[in-house]
């Protein structure tokens, strides 16, 4: 765990700054995530390569990680031959890679806060077919939480600071990660995919963001992984509903092709958004897919960090 402030007191202060997404900058750094593990390999491969693009986004000024376990699943690794053992070895792994990239930017700048957040992504990433952008993958919510329950004990087991659900596409599957994610005892933030003011199952962000409400560990709940421009309103939303602070990164505004598995149209995000975003109650505040370290140093300027 980190040493000082918790988080959630720090966002009690103000504004907290994520990172960026780790994909674009492992492939910046010449990786290769044409697997169906996508970077969740490397934790595996190059581990090394994971550590280097978390400090790139602390040298960007970035004061949350989080980790390399988006993807990284007891049944994703089962399907390439790599059992259960190692799995819980390397999901423990991607927090250490984090805590250790953190713990060398303290020792760089002594007083230096920052914080891990172990990723929790949703069951349509373990499938990699890009239905973790629909949700509604016909399981209950009770075999949901078999799914994230073992993977969530194994992540919380390596100590991080916050477990960071995200992406989650629908009501149902908040419902079972928060249920699992809430048995470690861990401060959490709940984070849907959003698309046309509704989650990607089309749900209200009313209901979506009711799932949060009353829930004595979520310290932050919101959006990621969306349009740029839908961030504000869902920020508004996720605050007048919940009463707690907003968690918003976005991705470039480009679009995936999961069939092509590549990103099409043009980046949409600005930095200067982030005003709009903390005047309407967030306070963790950073990018997604395709934000790369200096985007996330001018969020850094305009936050005056």
């Amino acid at each position: 765990m980190s040493s000082g402030r918790t988080l959630a007191e720090a966002l009690a202060e103000g504004p907290v700054l994520l990172d960026g997404g780790l994909s674009n900058q492992l492939e910046a750094q010449g990786c290769d995530l044409s697997d169906a593990l996508w970077s969740a390999r490397l934790l595996a491969d190059a581990p090394e390569q994971i550590e280097a693009a978390h400090l790139a986004y602390l040298r960007a000024g970035a004061q949350v990680l989080i980790t390399a376990s988006y993807q990284a699943t007891f049944e994703g690794f089962g399907r390439h031959g790599i059992g259960p053992e190692r799995t819980g070895a390397l999901l423990a792994s991607s927090v250490e890679l984090a805590r250790r990239a953190a713990d060398a930017a303290r020792r760089a700048d002594p007083g230096r806060e920052a914080w891990v957040a172990a990723s929790v992504g949703p069951y349509g990433a373990m499938l990699a077919d890009g239905s973790e952008y629909r949700g509604r993958y016909g399981l209950t919510v009770r075999e949901l939480e078999r799914f994230h329950r073992p993977r969530v004990a194994a992540l919380a087991e390596a100590g991080p600071d916050v477990l960071a659900l995200e992406t989650v596409p629908d009501v149902d599957e908040a419902e079972a990660v928060v249920r699992v994610a809430e048995e470690t005892g861990l401060p959490i933030w709940l984070s849907y995919s959003v698309a046309g003011g509704r989650t990607r199952a089309g749900q209200s962000l009313e209901e979506a963001f009711a799932v949060a409400a009353g829930r004595e560990r979520v310290v932050a709940v919101g959006v990621n992984c969306c349009e740029p421009a839908e961030a504000e309103e869902a920020v508004r939303v996720a605050v007048a509903v919940t009463g707690r602070p907003a968690v918003v990164y976005p991705n470039s505004g480009e679009g995936w092709d999961a069939g092509a598995r590549g990103w099409t149209g043009r980046s949409t995000f600005e930095a200067g958004r982030v005003r709009g975003w903390t005047e309407a109650g967030a306070r963790l505040v950073g990018g997604c897919c395709r934000v790369g370290p200096d985007r996330i140093k001018e969020l850094a300027a305009v936050l005056g960090r």
